[in-house]
């Protein structure tokens, strides 16, 4: 309904405006675009038109304004005011629209809500006596079964849940976020009770849920959300494509003189998990003389890498070749390290956090290694930057990565240049 009124709204104001058939078409698109990319779509619980007015008017200018040499100044200028109104009344009329069909009992969701203490029981009743939030309470499960993943789960099961309020202020244990994790990874919307409603959260009114004066923030999508895993694979597609090609020459040289210099054959395979429950053979450039087990030997012994290894290893440059894997979708080009299956079966149980690392693909660069995080670095710090990077994902964030893995790779060529 949003996404149909926003699109009426956007044609109306080109008719307006006097501008084309094509030109209405890229408006509305832009307007679209816009407005996804704003977050106008997302659910929300209560939430008022007048919150969201600024990045209305914004999603309604940029398409403009960005049509300004087809349009001229003077008529895109006309068709960003114009859409900017269109495009806030017809949400207004919209939401009216919605709340009334709520009062009736029609476009209502069901709500499941954690935690029997007097905020859980005052949202229940406010639900009810608010029909136009089109949420129908149903639990309310109680605090001691917040972290319960059995008795969570039979409670979605059973009421078609589509949306969790977390009322429960002691949810926090780690069990907990198990829990509300395995119920966002099922489509289920969660929005949890700030630690102190009564003072202000840091959050745009526009994000935030609210029962009646009673503020929620409302978890982000996780890793499964469909927009996010087409993101993310193409850009794989489309930079990892481009890198393979732009860094051709450079790994053909780096393959010759690995040969040179250890007379071995020079591309290194080796097993490595690589998220999501799956196993993957990985190329790297050799850089380790034999001896040993490298699937089971955490440290490289002294004296076992040659110069030029040491070299590759400290700028990367020895991974190169897994540029192939991102491309072929075996690995992300931004994502945890993979890890040798021998020492990940063991930090799935000895590093907080590292299980909940593996629910993406692996990547050839990451949060984590960007801040020097590498090597013989805190396994405890990996794992929170690895997950830090999974829960708080952007386009705009991998973006961000890519453009500091070059600088990181050159700090390590550096530092061996001024070693020697």
């Amino acid at each position: 309904m949003l996404a149909g009124g926003d699109g009426i709204a956007a044609i109306v104001a080109v008719v307006v405006a006097g501008a084309g058939a094509v030109i209405a078409a890229c408006y509305g698109v832009g307007v679209l675009g816009a407005a996804a990319a704003a977050g106008l779509y997302r659910p929300r619980i209560g939430g008022r038109v007048s919150d969201q007015a600024g990045r209305l008017a914004i999603a309604a200018a940029f398409p403009a304004l960005g049509l300004v040499l087809w349009t001229g100044e003077g008529k895109a200028i006309r068709l960003a005011v114009t859409g900017a109104c269109l495009l806030i009344a017809m949400r207004v009329a919209v939401a009216a629209s919605q709340r009334s069909a709520r009062r009736r009992g029609l476009l209502t969701q069901q709500t499941l809500i954690i935690g029997m203490g007097k905020v859980g029981r005052l949202v229940w009743r406010l639900l009810l006596e608010h029909p136009e939030f089109g949420h129908r309470p149903c639990g309310p499960l109680p605090d001691q079964l917040a972290g319960d993943a059995t008795a969570v789960g039979e409670m979605l099961a059973r009421f078609d849940v589509s949306q969790v309020l977390v009322c429960a202020p002691a949810a926090t244990a780690p069990e907990h976020a198990t829990v509300l994790r395995a119920c966002r990874d099922r489509g289920v919307r969660v929005s949890v009770l700030p630690q102190l409603p009564e003072l202000g959260l840091a959050v745009p009114r526009a994000y935030l849920d609210e029962v009646w004066g009673i503020p929620f923030v409302p978890l982000r999508p996780g890793p499964e959300a469909p927009g996010r895993h087409a993101a993310t694979r193409l850009i794989d597609l489309s930079v990892g494509t481009a890198l393979l090609l732009a860094t051709a020459p450079l790994t053909l040289v780096l393959t010759l003189a690995v040969w040179l210099d250890l007379r071995l054959p020079p591309l290194f395979r080796q097993v490595r998990v690589v998220g999501c429950g799956r196993l993957a053979t990985i190329v790297k450039l050799r850089t380790l003389r034999p001896g040993g087990d490298p699937d089971t030997t955490w440290a490289v012994p002294q004296g076992q890498a040659t110069r030029l290894g040491r070299m590759l290893r400290r700028t990367h440059a020895d991974e190169l070749p897994q540029l192939t894997s991102v491309v072929r979708g075996d690995m992300a080009l931004i994502g945890p390290r993979p890890e040798r299956p021998h020492f990940a079966s063991q930090l799935r149980y000895s590093v907080a956090g590292y299980a909940e690392r593996e629910q993406i693909r692996s990547g050839l660069t990451g949060w984590a290694q960007i801040h020097g995080l590498t090597g013989d670095s805190s396994l405890e710090d990996r794992a929170r930057f690895d997950n830090f990077y999974i829960e708080y994902w952007s386009i705009w964030l991998d973006l961000l990565i890519l453009a500091r893995t070059g600088p990181a790779t050159l700090s390590g060529a550096l530092t061996i240049g001024g070693a020697r």
